[in-house]
Protein backbone atom coordinates (compact mmCIF):
# COMPACT_ATOMS: atom_id res chain seq x y z
CA UNK A 1 0.00 0.00 0.00
CA UNK A 2 1.35 3.47 -0.81
CA UNK A 3 2.60 5.51 2.12
CA UNK A 4 -0.41 7.81 2.36
CA UNK A 5 -2.47 8.95 5.32
CA UNK A 6 -5.63 11.00 4.98
CA UNK A 7 -7.15 10.58 8.43
CA UNK A 8 -7.97 13.95 9.99
CA UNK A 9 -6.65 15.83 6.99
CA UNK A 10 -8.17 19.03 5.64
CA UNK A 11 -8.93 19.18 1.91
CA UNK A 12 -8.33 22.81 0.98
CA UNK A 13 -6.41 22.83 -2.31
CA UNK A 14 -5.62 20.18 -4.91
CA UNK A 15 -2.07 21.56 -4.80
CA UNK A 16 -1.70 20.04 -1.33
CA UNK A 17 -1.78 16.52 -2.83
CA UNK A 18 0.88 14.54 -4.68
CA UNK A 19 0.04 12.50 -7.77
CA UNK A 20 0.47 9.35 -5.65
CA UNK A 21 -2.11 10.61 -3.16
CA UNK A 22 -4.53 11.61 -5.92
CA UNK A 23 -4.21 8.19 -7.55
CA UNK A 24 -4.91 6.56 -4.19
CA UNK A 25 -8.09 8.64 -3.82
CA UNK A 26 -9.14 7.62 -7.33
CA UNK A 27 -8.51 3.94 -6.55
CA UNK A 28 -10.51 4.26 -3.32
CA UNK A 29 -13.31 5.95 -5.25
CA UNK A 30 -13.49 2.99 -7.60
CA UNK A 31 -13.89 0.67 -4.61
CA UNK A 32 -16.86 2.81 -3.51
CA UNK A 33 -18.87 2.06 -6.68
CA UNK A 34 -20.61 -1.08 -5.31
CA UNK A 35 -21.03 0.52 -1.88
CA UNK A 36 -22.77 3.50 -3.51
CA UNK A 37 -25.36 1.09 -4.90
CA UNK A 38 -25.77 -1.19 -1.88
CA UNK A 39 -25.04 1.06 1.10
CA UNK A 40 -22.78 0.60 4.13
CA UNK A 41 -22.53 1.43 7.84
CA UNK A 42 -18.87 2.44 7.47
CA UNK A 43 -19.55 5.92 8.92
CA UNK A 44 -22.33 4.97 11.31
CA UNK A 45 -22.78 7.59 14.07
CA UNK A 46 -20.56 10.07 12.18
CA UNK A 47 -21.97 13.48 11.27
CA UNK A 48 -21.17 15.71 8.29
CA UNK A 49 -22.00 19.42 8.53
CA UNK A 50 -22.59 21.08 5.14
CA UNK A 51 -22.14 24.83 5.56
CA UNK A 52 -23.09 26.35 2.22
CA UNK A 53 -22.97 30.12 2.14
CA UNK A 54 -23.64 29.99 -1.62
CA UNK A 55 -26.33 28.17 -3.61
CA UNK A 56 -25.50 24.61 -4.63
CA UNK A 57 -27.33 21.59 -5.96
CA UNK A 58 -24.87 18.90 -7.06
CA UNK A 59 -22.05 19.54 -4.59
CA UNK A 60 -24.24 19.76 -1.48
CA UNK A 61 -26.53 16.89 -2.42
CA UNK A 62 -23.69 14.60 -3.46
CA UNK A 63 -21.85 15.25 -0.18
CA UNK A 64 -25.04 14.49 1.73
CA UNK A 65 -25.79 11.41 -0.40
CA UNK A 66 -22.21 10.19 0.07
CA UNK A 67 -22.53 10.46 3.86
CA UNK A 68 -25.89 8.70 3.93
CA UNK A 69 -24.67 5.86 1.69
CA UNK A 70 -21.86 5.28 4.19
CA UNK A 71 -24.32 5.13 7.08
CA UNK A 72 -23.63 8.59 8.50
CA UNK A 73 -25.84 11.62 9.05
CA UNK A 74 -25.97 15.24 7.85
CA UNK A 75 -26.65 18.61 9.41
CA UNK A 76 -26.16 22.10 8.03
CA UNK A 77 -27.66 24.81 5.89
CA UNK A 78 -27.94 25.49 2.17
CA UNK A 79 -27.90 29.29 2.21
CA UNK A 80 -26.50 31.92 4.54
CA UNK A 81 -29.85 33.68 4.82
CA UNK A 82 -31.18 30.98 7.13
CA UNK A 83 -28.05 30.78 9.29
CA UNK A 84 -26.79 32.93 12.15
CA UNK A 85 -24.48 34.68 9.72
CA UNK A 86 -27.55 36.77 8.86
CA UNK A 87 -27.33 38.07 12.42
CA UNK A 88 -23.74 39.11 11.87
CA UNK A 89 -21.85 36.03 13.08
CA UNK A 90 -18.40 35.75 11.52
CA UNK A 91 -17.06 32.61 9.83
CA UNK A 92 -14.58 31.79 12.59
CA UNK A 93 -17.31 31.74 15.23
CA UNK A 94 -19.59 29.67 13.00
CA UNK A 95 -16.84 27.07 12.55
CA UNK A 96 -15.89 27.02 16.23
CA UNK A 97 -19.54 26.39 17.08
CA UNK A 98 -20.38 23.79 14.42
CA UNK A 99 -17.28 21.70 15.16
CA UNK A 100 -19.02 20.74 18.41
CA UNK A 101 -21.86 19.12 16.47
CA UNK A 102 -20.06 17.36 13.60
CA UNK A 103 -17.11 15.09 12.83
CA UNK A 104 -16.30 16.80 9.53
CA UNK A 105 -17.35 20.02 7.77
CA UNK A 106 -17.87 20.69 4.05
CA UNK A 107 -17.73 24.45 3.44
CA UNK A 108 -18.80 26.50 0.43
CA UNK A 109 -18.21 30.24 0.66
CA UNK A 110 -18.15 33.22 -1.72
CA UNK A 111 -14.84 34.56 -0.38
CA UNK A 112 -11.43 33.25 -1.43
CA UNK A 113 -9.42 31.92 1.46
CA UNK A 114 -12.52 30.99 3.48
CA UNK A 115 -11.74 27.27 3.63
CA UNK A 116 -8.17 27.91 4.72
CA UNK A 117 -9.41 30.28 7.42
CA UNK A 118 -11.98 27.74 8.58
CA UNK A 119 -9.30 25.07 8.88
CA UNK A 120 -7.28 27.32 11.20
CA UNK A 121 -10.19 27.54 13.64
CA UNK A 122 -11.58 24.01 13.37
CA UNK A 123 -10.72 20.95 15.42
CA UNK A 124 -12.45 18.72 12.87
CA UNK A 125 -11.44 18.29 9.20
CA UNK A 126 -12.58 20.93 6.70
CA UNK A 127 -13.37 20.06 3.08
CA UNK A 128 -13.35 22.96 0.65
CA UNK A 129 -16.59 22.63 -1.34
CA UNK A 130 -15.80 25.72 -3.42
CA UNK A 131 -14.50 29.11 -2.31
CA UNK A 132 -15.05 32.21 -4.42
CA UNK A 133 -13.33 32.04 -7.79
CA UNK A 134 -10.41 30.29 -6.13
CA UNK A 135 -10.60 26.48 -6.04
CA UNK A 136 -12.95 23.49 -5.93
CA UNK A 137 -10.63 20.56 -5.13
CA UNK A 138 -13.24 17.81 -4.79
CA UNK A 139 -14.62 18.67 -8.23
CA UNK A 140 -11.13 18.30 -9.69
CA UNK A 141 -10.88 14.82 -8.16
CA UNK A 142 -14.26 13.96 -9.69
CA UNK A 143 -13.03 15.23 -13.05
CA UNK A 144 -9.87 13.12 -12.88
CA UNK A 145 -11.85 10.07 -11.79
CA UNK A 146 -14.25 10.53 -14.71
CA UNK A 147 -11.41 11.00 -17.21
CA UNK A 148 -9.63 7.86 -15.99
CA UNK A 149 -12.88 5.90 -15.94
CA UNK A 150 -13.84 6.96 -19.48
CA UNK A 151 -10.40 6.87 -21.13
CA UNK A 152 -8.70 4.21 -19.03
CA UNK A 153 -5.86 6.62 -18.25
CA UNK A 154 -4.90 10.24 -17.69
CA UNK A 155 -1.32 10.31 -18.96
CA UNK A 156 -0.91 10.89 -22.68
CA UNK A 157 -4.22 12.68 -23.24
CA UNK A 158 -4.86 15.96 -25.02
CA UNK A 159 -7.31 17.90 -22.88
CA UNK A 160 -9.05 21.17 -23.74
CA UNK A 161 -10.78 23.38 -21.19
CA UNK A 162 -13.23 25.95 -22.53
CA UNK A 163 -15.26 28.82 -21.10
CA UNK A 164 -14.72 31.00 -18.04
CA UNK A 165 -11.13 30.33 -17.02
CA UNK A 166 -10.76 33.50 -14.99
CA UNK A 167 -13.58 33.13 -12.49
CA UNK A 168 -14.21 29.36 -12.81
CA UNK A 169 -12.90 27.74 -9.63
CA UNK A 170 -13.42 24.25 -11.05
CA UNK A 171 -10.95 24.87 -13.89
CA UNK A 172 -8.32 26.28 -11.53
CA UNK A 173 -8.33 23.10 -9.44
CA UNK A 174 -8.50 20.92 -12.55
CA UNK A 175 -5.52 22.69 -14.14
CA UNK A 176 -3.43 22.25 -10.99
CA UNK A 177 -4.41 18.56 -10.87
CA UNK A 178 -3.70 17.87 -14.55
CA UNK A 179 -0.29 19.48 -14.19
CA UNK A 180 0.68 16.52 -12.00
CA UNK A 181 0.23 14.17 -15.00
CA UNK A 182 1.69 13.82 -18.48
CA UNK A 183 -0.96 15.64 -20.51
CA UNK A 184 -1.21 18.41 -23.10
CA UNK A 185 -3.58 21.17 -22.03
CA UNK A 186 -5.31 23.72 -24.28
CA UNK A 187 -7.11 26.68 -22.73
CA UNK A 188 -9.96 28.19 -24.75
CA UNK A 189 -11.65 31.40 -23.60
CA UNK A 190 -12.49 34.99 -24.51
CA UNK A 191 -9.59 37.38 -23.98
CA UNK A 192 -11.16 38.83 -20.82
CA UNK A 193 -11.71 35.37 -19.29
CA UNK A 194 -8.26 33.84 -19.83
CA UNK A 195 -6.76 31.60 -17.16
CA UNK A 196 -5.58 33.45 -14.08
CA UNK A 197 -1.89 34.25 -14.33
CA UNK A 198 -1.00 32.70 -10.97
CA UNK A 199 -2.46 29.39 -12.14
CA UNK A 200 -0.89 29.59 -15.59
CA UNK A 201 2.54 30.43 -14.18
CA UNK A 202 2.53 27.20 -12.18
CA UNK A 203 1.05 24.73 -14.65
CA UNK A 204 3.07 25.79 -17.71
CA UNK A 205 6.31 24.89 -15.92
CA UNK A 206 5.06 21.29 -15.61
CA UNK A 207 3.09 20.44 -18.78
CA UNK A 208 2.64 21.84 -22.32
CA UNK A 209 -0.05 24.55 -22.17
CA UNK A 210 -1.50 26.44 -25.14
CA UNK A 211 -3.99 29.31 -25.11
CA UNK A 212 -6.27 29.22 -28.16
CA UNK A 213 -9.49 31.21 -28.75
CA UNK A 214 -10.66 28.96 -31.60
CA UNK A 215 -12.29 25.67 -30.59
CA UNK A 216 -12.73 24.46 -34.18
CA UNK A 217 -8.98 24.58 -34.66
CA UNK A 218 -8.12 22.15 -31.91
CA UNK A 219 -11.16 19.88 -31.56
CA UNK A 220 -10.04 17.22 -34.10
CA UNK A 221 -7.04 16.36 -31.87
CA UNK A 222 -8.80 16.64 -28.50
CA UNK A 223 -9.41 13.58 -26.29
CA UNK A 224 -11.31 15.34 -23.49
CA UNK A 225 -13.29 18.58 -23.81
CA UNK A 226 -14.08 20.17 -20.46
CA UNK A 227 -16.80 22.80 -20.85
CA UNK A 228 -17.69 25.46 -18.27
CA UNK A 229 -20.38 28.10 -18.15
CA UNK A 230 -19.61 31.80 -18.09
CA UNK A 231 -20.54 32.69 -14.53
CA UNK A 232 -22.71 35.78 -14.37
CA UNK A 233 -22.59 35.87 -10.57
CA UNK A 234 -18.79 36.28 -10.51
CA UNK A 235 -18.68 39.36 -12.76
CA UNK A 236 -18.20 42.69 -10.96
CA UNK A 237 -19.65 44.48 -14.01
CA UNK A 238 -22.88 43.32 -15.74
CA UNK A 239 -21.82 45.05 -18.96
CA UNK A 240 -18.67 42.94 -19.11
CA UNK A 241 -20.73 39.77 -18.68
CA UNK A 242 -23.01 40.82 -21.53
CA UNK A 243 -19.99 41.09 -23.86
CA UNK A 244 -18.94 37.46 -23.38
CA UNK A 245 -22.24 35.71 -22.71
CA UNK A 246 -22.78 32.86 -25.16
CA UNK A 247 -19.28 33.12 -26.65
CA UNK A 248 -18.97 29.35 -27.05
CA UNK A 249 -21.71 26.89 -27.92
CA UNK A 250 -21.15 23.15 -28.27
CA UNK A 251 -23.61 21.63 -30.75
CA UNK A 252 -23.70 18.74 -33.21
CA UNK A 253 -21.94 20.86 -35.83
CA UNK A 254 -19.08 21.45 -33.37
CA UNK A 255 -18.68 17.68 -32.95
CA UNK A 256 -18.62 16.95 -36.69
CA UNK A 257 -14.81 16.99 -36.80
CA UNK A 258 -14.28 15.62 -33.28
CA UNK A 259 -12.92 12.19 -32.43
CA UNK A 260 -15.59 9.52 -32.12
CA UNK A 261 -14.30 8.72 -28.65
CA UNK A 262 -14.09 12.34 -27.50
CA UNK A 263 -15.23 12.71 -23.89
CA UNK A 264 -17.24 15.86 -23.10
CA UNK A 265 -17.35 16.88 -19.45
CA UNK A 266 -19.04 19.76 -17.62
CA UNK A 267 -19.13 20.43 -13.85
CA UNK A 268 -22.71 21.72 -14.24
CA UNK A 269 -24.97 23.61 -14.10
CA UNK A 270 -24.98 24.47 -17.78
CA UNK A 271 -26.81 27.40 -19.32
CA UNK A 272 -26.53 27.49 -23.11
CA UNK A 273 -22.93 26.40 -23.70
CA UNK A 274 -23.92 22.80 -24.56
CA UNK A 275 -27.15 22.36 -26.53
CA UNK A 276 -29.50 19.56 -25.35
CA UNK A 277 -29.04 17.61 -28.62
CA UNK A 278 -25.47 16.83 -27.54
CA UNK A 279 -26.78 14.91 -24.51
CA UNK A 280 -27.74 11.94 -26.69
CA UNK A 281 -24.27 11.58 -28.23
CA UNK A 282 -21.82 8.97 -26.91
CA UNK A 283 -19.33 11.77 -26.24
CA UNK A 284 -21.52 13.41 -23.59
CA UNK A 285 -20.46 12.14 -20.15
CA UNK A 286 -21.38 15.03 -17.84
CA UNK A 287 -24.35 13.34 -16.19
CA UNK A 288 -22.18 10.27 -15.50
CA UNK A 289 -19.69 12.77 -14.09
CA UNK A 290 -22.37 13.87 -11.61
CA UNK A 291 -22.81 10.24 -10.44
CA UNK A 292 -19.06 9.98 -10.02
CA UNK A 293 -19.29 12.92 -7.63
CA UNK A 294 -20.98 10.70 -5.09
CA UNK A 295 -18.40 7.91 -5.14
CA UNK A 296 -15.43 10.31 -5.01
CA UNK A 297 -16.92 12.18 -2.05
CA UNK A 298 -17.68 8.84 -0.37
CA UNK A 299 -14.01 7.98 -0.72
CA UNK A 300 -12.90 11.32 0.71
CA UNK A 301 -15.25 11.09 3.69
CA UNK A 302 -14.19 7.52 4.44
CA UNK A 303 -10.49 8.33 4.14
CA UNK A 304 -10.53 11.54 6.17
CA UNK A 305 -12.69 10.02 8.91
CA UNK A 306 -10.44 6.94 9.09
CA UNK A 307 -13.08 4.40 8.05
CA UNK A 308 -10.81 3.10 5.29
CA UNK A 309 -7.06 3.23 4.87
Amino acid sequence: MPNVNFQGRDIISIEDFTQQEINYILDTSRSMEPIAKNGSDMLKRKILATLFFEPSTRTRLSFEAAMLKLGGNNIGFAEAEIASVKKGENLADTIRTVQNYADIIALRHPLEGAAKLAAEFSNVPIINAGTGAEEHPTQALIDLYTIRKEKGKIDGLKIAVIGDLRYGRTVHSLAYALAKYNVELTLISPETLKMRREVLNIIQTKIPVAEEPNLEKIIPQTDVLYVTRIQKERFPDAAEYAKVKGTYRIDLKTLKNAKKDLTILHPLPRIDEIVPEVDATPQARYFQQAWNGTVVRMALLALVLGATK
